[in-house]
């Protein structure tokens, strides 16, 4: 029989990790391979456009997994506020004019669109659907837009709308992880948390990457949606709330001081501590960070989502209400989280599923709905960050996973009661506004119906490249070795920089 030190012994080998096992036989060969992966991307990198020595080092100090990097290259932007619309707005009732498809309204869909094609729902032969909103020319850009969004139609001249975005998925969670992850499938790390990755964060006492959720409901891919997938955990989205407390559980207990809080957990570090100094799995290393920043947000956190704060004319022009959850409420809360250095602000509003089963569905009731809680605050949201001058480093993307036929919605090839579309991932439209970017421009364009696109297509991965490209970085060199390849947001194929959005 082991005595029970043997047993300890032989407790503590089985324990040990791959990771810890190469780090301490043969002379340290496993930190030899780390450091000399990690060097490659601190040393020179060669951008398109770019001949400067990259000064990112990801060979981080492992008790300060968020502190701030510089980029690989001289970034044009800062932050990122992404507003993400979850269900798929329709193009062709918002920014999209098809004076044909008006023309040809309530006639038969012509067989060449649906050869070959899926849907979510369509079947048998759906009849063409215009516009079910006026559109009109403003801004000196004489962007058309319809009468849907009477407030963001003012900053058209500051917005560079890419009418040309296209996917290869046609169902809500999977075109949204596409969207956020770049890839369709679960496991893989959110744009946001990559941007967190390579940059760290400017406030060490907030999250880095914050999500906030409006609607009613939670998008289709649910959680994954900011997930840091592959990468270590410290790296995803926070979820937050913009009325009470901002972390569900972030107060202390009844009875549990805030000195009691902090003697519990420099005791709880203190194992944390030696556990990794053991072991050497970065997830411990997450654990230890997130218990701190947990305590360092009780105050700034707080104080961050408090829009109580602010004046009663920002509320106006907001439409924003304290105590609400809603979309107005989250854009306020996103401006002041930019304000206090947060990295990436995650911004979801779920109901733009418009294919007409019932009156929430329909673009001639609940669409409209959507319009006007959105409308205003986003509107705002622009206007405040180009007042404080912040739009200038900071980039706004709006936009869903895909776009909207322009077939009207049928259930087994019979008319339905409300009026819908299905889904269309050929063509969809995502707009960005702030720095880097040419104002008042648009990229791409459909045919005539809004259905394909028949001018310079854009891929997920290049809108997604084209973001990295404003905060600094060379999409192929910022990566994460996992299952025997070097990640990328961008994934393994081609992506190109839409360098004619750039200003």
């Amino acid at each position: 029989m082991m005595t029970s030190d043997s047993e300890l012994r032989m407790a503590l080998v089985q324990a040990q990790t791959r990771r810890h096992f190469l780090r301490t036989i043969g002379g340290g060969l496993g930190t030899l391979f780390v450091g000399t992966s990690m060097a490659k991307y601190a040393g020179a990198t060669k951008d398109a456009g770019h001949s400067e020595t990259s000064s990112l080092d990801f060979t981080r100090d492992a008790s300060s997994p968020l502190a701030a990097l510089p980029p690989q290259f001289a970034a044009k932007v800062r932050r990122v506020i992404y507003l993400h619309m979850a269900g798929a707005p329709s193009q062709l009732e918002l920014f999209e004019y098809k004076p044909d498809l008006k023309r040809l309204d309530g006639q038969d869909c012509p067989a060449s669109f649906l050869a070959g094609k899926r849907f979510a729902f369509i079947s048998g032969v759906p009849k063409l659907l215009a516009s079910q909103y006026p559109f009109h020319q403003v801004g000196q850009s004489g962007q058309w837009i319809s009468d849907r969004l009477p407030y963001l139609e003012k900053h058209v001249d500051a917005i560079c709308f890419i009418k040309s975005m296209h996917t290869d998925q046609f169902n809500h969670a999977p075109a949204q992880l596409l969207v956020q992850t770049g890839n369709a499938r679960l496991g893989y790390a959110s744009i946001g948390s990559w941007v967190l990755y390579g940059l760290g964060t400017e406030n060490q006492n907030l999250p880095g990457f914050i999500v906030l959720l409006s609607g009613g409901k939670s998008p289709d891919g649910g959680k994954q949606l900011w997930s840091s997938g592959f990468l270590p955990s410290v790296y995803q989205g926070v979820q937050c709330r913009s009325h009470g407390e901002p972390v569900l559980y972030l107060d202390n207990p009844p009875e549990v001081s805030r000195s009691l809080r902090r003697s519990m957990l420099d005791a709880i570090d203190q194992i944390n501590q030696q556990t990794y100094a053991a072991f050497g799995n970065p997830e411990t290393v997450t654990r230890i960070a997130q218990y701190e920043m947990a305590f360092r947000m009780q105050m700034d956190a707080t104080d961050a989502m408090d829009i109580r704060k602010e004046p009663d004319s920002v509320h106006a022009m907001y439409g924003s209400k304290p105590g609400e959850a809603s979309f107005a409420n989250n854009c306020l809360v996103a401006r002041r989280l930019a304000e206090r250095g947060v990295r990436f602000i995650q911004l979801y509003h779920w109901g733009w599923d418009s294919h007409g089963a019932d009156a929430k569905e329909a673009l001639n009731l609940g669409f409209a709905d959507r319009c006007r809680e959105v409308d205003q605050p986003t509107a705002a949201l622009l206007a405040d960050l180009k007042e404080r001058g912040m739009l200038e480093d900071t980039l706004v993307v709006w936009g869903g996973e895909f776009g909207r036929t322009p077939m009207r919605e049928n259930r087994n090839g019979q008319e339905m009661k409300y009026v819908g579309r299905d889904h269309n991932p050929g063509a969809f439209t995502i707009w960005l506004s702030g720095g880097g970017v040419k104002p008042g421009i648009t990229h791409g364009q459909t045919d005539e119906m809004g259905y394909e696109i028949v001018k310079d297509p854009v891929e997920i991965r290049d809108l997604h490249a084209t973001m990295l490209y404003l905060l600094g970085f060379d999409h192929h060199k910022l990566n994460y070795s996992f299952q025997g390849l070097e990640q990328k947001l961008t994934s393994v194929k081609p992506a190109r920089i839409v360098t004619e959005v750039l200003a």
